[in-house]
């Protein structure tokens, strides 16, 4: 008793050409086989490749889209966060909503079924990001699940009244404390303090961390420590780390070697770190892009994300999971069929890992979240930018875009 098929599908798991169908019920996979019986209602996916969907494991809906109301920074001396700090106070919950909504559609349309966002909460915007962007989750649960992760973007020891906005967030539900401690006057103690948090209220941590366009100290260390002491290996994460990209090999492998040891992840953020970093130099200047790959072959888990879209920090951005994959590859010298398969996982298998994600995949019993792309592999996805041609969410089509079709003459 089938409630829909989605018909002829490649998944990576299994060999060139070995198509399977998906057959839905209750809004859960019960079925992935070839030649299931017709009847039911379904897609044909004539071939094309299938995934459980991309993860977007490190987005700021809260922010995205500024340039509505400010416009990038002049010259390559540039401070966002500084720049942007003084209008905050300004900014509305329904601003706020109107610009993530239409960022977090962006993203449906491209593929993406689960989410991890970081909010910022401070005295100059309040629990206002926070309320309008997990009204928008409940509004949008329908498509996409998405978590919250509430953080001090402009320090947190430093900044009176912070401290009580984040236990206010965690209350409310935010399942994910972050920070930035670079913009904290005691970048340690906030370290701590996120950590002390993560155990009162169970959460996850995900923190912005060691950006710079040279190595010299890392955070990493003290969460590193951290994370071992509070047993919280496998519930981590890290964003940015562009202070990996000015590394020697040696001192690169043995940093992430204490990363996968203590069972921190790593999410790069290859659209804006490539935008921020390297403007100490006008010649010869350094991508920042730390390299995923070169830590996965450490055993450090890794993800690919968006972080900022069409904000002073990122002042582009169509939310396409797979062009910030394209982007890493291409930034880092990946064009093996086995790296770009690699990167296809670090928006898929390897980024519902670093969410905790246990219902990720498309296997009987799992939700039947299902997106088709119009490529035949992982490693085509990527190379080509191959669109998401229709999308499932338990089960029922949320996304469809029909193929480009060339009109030849009569």
């Amino acid at each position: 008793m089938l409630d829909f098929v989605v018909r002829n599908l490649q998944l990576d798991a299994h060999p060139p050409g070995t198509l399977v169908d998906v057959g839905v019920a209750g809004g859960r996979i019960v079925a992935v086989q070839p030649d299931l019986p017709a009847g039911p209602p379904g897609y044909d996916a004539a071939g094309r490749l299938g995934c459980a969907g991309l993860v977007e494991t490190h987005i700021h809906l809260d922010k995205a889209r500024l340039l509505d109301v400010l416009p990038p920074e002049r010259g390559r001396a540039i401070n966002p966060v500084g720049y942007v700090a003084p209008f905050k106070p300004a900014i509305s919950a329904e601003d706020v909503r109107r610009r993530a909504e239409r960022t977090l559609i962006a993203c449906l349309l491209h593929g993406t079924t689960r989410m991890r966002t970081h909010v910022e909460v401070d005295p100059g915007i309040g629990l206002r990001g926070f309320d309008a962007v997990q009204a928008l989750a409940a509004e949008y649960a329908w498509a996409i699940d998405i978590e919250l992760c509430v953080f001090a973007q402009e320090g947190l020891t430093n900044r009176p009244g912070t401290d009580e906005l984040l236990v206010q967030a965690l209350r409310r539900g935010a399942t994910v404390i972050g920070g930035a401690p670079r913009y904290d006057s005691d970048a340690a103690a906030q370290i701590r303090r996120v950590f002390v948090l993560a155990r009162e209220f169970g959460t996850a941590v995900d923190l912005h961390l060691d950006v710079g366009n040279a190595p010299g100290h890392l955070d990493a260390d003290l969460v590193c420590a951290l994370t071992a002491q509070y047993g919280l290996g496998g519930r981590v994460a890290l964003g940015h780390m562009t202070k990996l990209a000015a590394m020697p090999p040696e001192r690169l492998a043995a940093t992430a070697r204490r990363l996968a040891d203590a069972g921190v992840a790593v999410t790069v953020l290859p659209a804006t770190d490539l935008y921020l970093m390297g403007r100490d130099r006008d010649h010869d200047v350094r991508r920042g892009v730390a390299d995923a790959h070169a830590l996965l072959a450490h055993g450090v888990n890794c993800s690919l994300s968006s972080n900022n879209i069409l904000n002073p920090a990122t002042p582009f951005g169509d939310a396409s999971l797979l062009r910030m994959a394209n982007l890493q590859a291409n930034v880092t010298h990946r064009g093996e069929p086995e790296e770009l398969r690699e990167a296809f996982a670090m928006l898929t298998t390897r980024a519902a890992r670093l969410l905790g994600l246990g219902d990720y995949g498309i296997a009987v019993g799992q939700p039947a979240d299902i997106v088709v792309l119009d490529a035949p592999t992982p490693a085509a996805a990527v190379a080509e930018l191959g669109e998401p041609l229709a999308v499932f969410r338990r089960g029922r089509m949320t996304v469809r875009r029909e193929p480009a079709r060339l009109l030849r003459p009569g």
